[in-house]
């Protein structure tokens, strides 16, 4: 790890990238993927971002197959998708901006699709989502797994993608291997840590193996999972270091939380329970307003909230780390950066204002508009979007 403070707005490298700047569009779901296809506003929302001054900007989220999908309107990352995602790349590029690919299979995350894409987990086990069971995967469905992730690699680098990024955040499929709370094999992908890091680890080196030289790769990384019996710091920081020590990862951007448990980890601020159940089909709204207070608890937001829990890792690890979690000021990009993060990751913030680097660039202002309101959670069915923004100025 360099000793040397760099500004918010100096060109940084990232792997064999440089980026024009330290921000990062964090991946958001951006809802507007009809089937799985690349549409106008998907390829608009990325060039906004570009246009805004963020270095680079992240797709999310690109599943591996369609089991792996979020919902049906999911991208799946394969070479029949790839010239129609060379568009946003593409678009992206013309503004100087880089682009990333979030790759990943959702596991217990994933909505029911069905006997036909059926999705997988560690062990057995019920979950809201899916609509019932999962089941835990076995050991050739977890080898034909580690090959779908390196056959979207490849997919990603046809379409002109500059990075990838590994989701093993949030208790996805990957995450989920890592948890102890999700994770009750007794064969060689459960128990130990390094059992559990096992297929995260296969995958990570068989996607490195796919991308060529010019690409970097990184991975949303859970530092905790937010949850009883979950994956916390005393073991997250030991995978992370082997992680490092295998070589294949140019930085980790580290996380936290649960899309199946604790839905708030990664937020911070209001939970609007009304507005995310009433964009639900009406049985899974009601479920919502039932029991949503418990997988989305209201936990207080806070400037730089995973701060804390980052500075542990960047102590034990000397590879590049992006911060996500709560940036909004100068201050914070200034700061985070001055104790050795290599790029700050912004979600919510660029979703209220896609022109905040350029802002902050040309300081015509020092902190961004979002109020952590979350009320843009629930508009990821319909197009994600700040809901204090009118529609013309989109």
């Amino acid at each position: 790890m360099s000793n040397v403070v760099s500004g918010p707005f100096e060109p940084g490298r990232l792997g064999p990238l440089t980026l024009r700047n330290r921000i990062i569009k964090a991946a958001t779901f951006e809802g507007v993927m009809p089937r799985g296809t690349v549409s106008d506003e998907l390829v608009e929302f990325h060039s906004r971002v570009a246009r805004g001054g963020a270095a680079m900007t992240t797709v999310a989220y690109c599943a591996v197959s369609k089991g792996g999908r979020v919902n049906r309107d999911t991208l799946v990352l394969d070479e029949n998708l790839a010239p129609d995602l060379q568009r946003l790349t593409d678009a992206v590029h013309e503004h100087g901006a880089l682009v990333a690919a979030q790759m990943g299979h959702a596991g217990l995350v994933a909505q029911g699709h069905g006997k036909r894409n059926p999705s997988v987990a560690p062990s057995r086990r019920l979950s809201a989502p899916a609509g019932g069971i999962v089941p835990g995967a076995t050991t050739r469905q977890i080898d034909e797994l580690v090959e779908q992730f390196a056959a979207s690699a490849r997919a990603a680098a046809a379409a002109g993608f500059d990075a990838v990024e590994l989701h093993l955040g949030h208790n996805y499929l990957l995450s989920s291997f890592l948890s102890p709370n999700l994770n009750k094999r007794t064969d060689s992908y459960g128990g130990s840590i390094e059992n559990r890091l096992r297929f995260p680890r296969r995958v990570v080196g068989a996607v490195r193996r796919a991308l060529p030289d010019h690409m970097a790769l990184w991975a949303k990384f859970n530092m905790a999972d937010g949850v009883d019996r979950g994956l916390w710091l005393e073991e997250s920081i030991p995978m992370a270091q082997i992680l490092e020590a295998d070589g294949h990862l140019d930085a980790l951007e580290l996380t936290g939380g649960s899309s199946l448990l604790n839905g708030m980890y990664f937020f911070r601020g209001d939970v609007p329970l009304r507005e995310f159940a009433a964009a639900q089909p009406k049985l899974i709204g009601l479920g919502v307003r039932a029991f949503g207070r418990r997988i989305l608890p209201t936990l207080p937001f806070e400037e730089a909230f995973f701060l804390d829990f980052a500075r542990q890792f960047r102590a034990e690890l000397s590879m590049p780390l992006i911060y996500l979690g709560g940036a909004n000021e100068r201050a914070t990009l200034e700061r985070v950066l001055g104790e050795g993060f290599s790029f700050v990751a912004m979600a919510r913030a660029l979703l209220r204002d896609p022109d905040l680097p350029n802002k902050l660039a040309a300081e015509d202002t020092d902190h961004g508009l979002c109020v952590h309101c979350n009320k843009c959670m629930a508009t990821i069915f319909t197009g994600t979007r700040c809901v204090l923004v009118p529609e013309e100025q989109r």
